[in-house]
């Protein structure tokens, strides 16, 4: 089913991009106000320090001060050359076999080559969802991907991973299985992968996944050393409680169900128990939806993404890049939805990471749920509706 983008929407995306570009880079300009800073303790590229840093570390054999708040703080002070804020590295020890390469760029070249290459790698797999001109606007004009720029973050590298690994299944399912198991470094994004390969029955992928995940953790390991990963875990306790369960400075960036219950004045334990329900929902949809070897991988897809955005308590804006995978899912598919409800919960999803910061603020709560849980509805709608025809759909 071809579903062509109005004019309007068109017009709009294009006056997006063009704003979007000049508030980037008088947000970069500001940025080198004092050395590589804004002078207000924000570092030119954001968080992108802590990538830079990692990566520069563990190459010349100074891993243990990644997981040492001090020390890191002290080295990425020297990058900028004026005070700022403390950034910690949250991510587990394979992300700084992924990012080794770096290390050998110098850092204002390397965060250029961060964003661009990243949002190269996602345009190829919109591509991958949708072989036409919309892929190239939808990759321009996507948000999240602003958002992403602006924090200097990974969201372009994860929508890549989780569109070429879906999105090649079924014709290159080893392949698959190896780019999926990749977003190891972010593990509580892919919480439902292997729910969905394997209600799927992809036993390639996911054997392949498996295989290729316990070979990065053991290179990590022969590479880092144990002792290494025991300070990684040690500091995910910590930042679980200071930035997930507190979120003091950073909540109003999360589209989470758990902060959303945080922020509504649930208890810790209380808004474990309604992310614990939630995920479980989650859970089932996948399972029911990539069980139906009738479905439109495209569909189900578009169900694991949106399931992930139910199920993991820490999400925040810049990951929703994923969400324009979703819409050209959906978008494409081929099967009826509502004429009404579908262009709505769309554009909610893709307005989403552009407002939640604002949203949070405004009123003190964490409405990202609010945006999300419509497109879940529809897709998994979808997902589950009889006599469906497999066949792709072209832009």
């Amino acid at each position: 089913m071809r579903r062509p983008l109005p004019d309007l929407t068109i017009a709009v995306a294009r006056c997006f991009i063009a704003i979007a570009t000049a508030i980037y880079l008088f947000d970069l300009w500001q940025q080198t106000r004092v050395h590589w800073t804004n002078g207000a303790l924000r570092p030119f590229g954001d968080d992108f320090i802590n990538y830079w840093s990692g990566a520069y570390l563990f190459w010349h054999g100074r891993a243990a001060e990644i997981y040492d708040a001090a020390a890191f703080h002290v080295f990425q002070q020297g990058i900028a050359g004026a005070p700022i804020q403390n950034y910690h590295y949250s991510y587990p020890p394979v992300l700084l076999l992924l990012t080794a390469p770096l290390a050998i760029v110098p850092y204002v070249p390397g965060l250029a080559l961060w964003l661009v290459s990243g949002w190269y790698a996602f345009y190829r797999a919109l591509r991958l969802a949708t072989p036409g001109k919309g892929a190239l606007l939808l990759a321009l004009a996507t948000p999240a991907v602003f958002i992403n720029a602006i924090g200097g973050q990974n969201g372009t590298w994860t929508a890549a991973l989780f569109g070429f690994g879906l999105g090649l299944i079924e014709k290159r399912p080893l392949l698959a299985g190896g780019l999926l198991s990749l977003l190891i470094y972010k593990p509580q994004i892919g919480l439902l992968i292997p729910v969905a390969l394997i209600a799927g029955r992809h036993w390639r992928a996911f054997i392949t996944a498996v295989v290729t995940t316990a070979a990065l953790v053991a290179v990590s390991l022969a590479s880092s050393g144990v002792d290494i990963w025991a300070d990684y875990l040690r500091n995910l306790s910590a930042l679980r409680q200071i930035v997930l369960e507190d979120g003091t400075g950073v909540w109003h960036r999360f589209v989470s169900v758990f902060v959303a219950a945080r922020r509504a004045g649930a208890p810790v334990d209380v808004a474990y128990a309604i992310q614990a329900f939630t995920g479980i929902v989650a859970l089932i949809a996948v399972a029911l939806v990539w069980w139906r070897q009738e479905t439109p991988l495209g569909i189900k897809s578009a169900v694991l993404l949106t399931a992930t955005c139910m199920a993991t308590p820490y999400l925040q804006d810049y990951d929703l890049v994923f969400g324009a995978l979703v819409v050209v899912w959906l978008w494409h598919a081929p099967v009826a939805a509502s004429a009404r409800a579908l262009p709505i919960a769309v554009g909610l999803l893709l307005i989403l990471p552009l407002v939640a910061a604002s949203l949070g603020h405004l009123t003190g709560l964490a409405l990202g749920p609010l945006f999300i849980l419509p497109i879940f509805v529809i897709a998994v709608w979808m997902g589950l509706q009889r006599n469906v025809t497999s066949a792709p759909v072209m832009v």
